[in-house]
């Protein structure tokens, strides 16, 4: 038994991987991701914010947000808050972003397969990007 007491806030040595080693493998042999989650690129869109639960639709859709779509909603929202919009829809091609433009934050996202039942409300504009 060592004479200097357990204390667990020193990581011994070895015990974390060196930058030069090969990334860690997840299940079924992929490498684990590194850098930020879906989540936070979206939060992090210049000019554009997405809330938690807009970023929940994209995921659970499949909804393709390249830097070309997230451009040209950014776009919209501007064309938006220029005509002193409050609460928009922006059309996207395939997709609707209901967004609050006083906070630049898309609430929600909706795709073709199911903008056929929605009803948007509270929406006083609908941009076309």
């Amino acid at each position: 038994m060592s004479q200097f007491p357990h204390n667990p806030a020193i990581i011994p040595p070895g015990a974390l991987p060196s930058p030069l080693d090969p990334p860690a493998k997840a299940a079924g042999g992929v490498a684990a991701p590194t850098g930020p989650s879906f989540g936070e690129v979206l939060r992090d869109t210049q000019g554009v914010q997405f809330s938690g639960h807009a970023i929940q639709r994209v995921q659970r859709r499949g909804i393709e947000m390249g830097e070309n779509t997230i451009s040209r909603l950014r776009e919209g929202v501007d064309r938006a808050a220029g005509k002193g919009a409050r609460e928009s829809v922006v059309f996207v091609d395939d997709t609707a972003f209901v967004v609050s433009v006083r906070n630049r934050t898309v609430i929600t996202a909706v795709d073709r397969d199911h903008m056929k039942d929605h009803v948007f409300t509270n929406i006083d504009s609908a941009v076309i990007a």
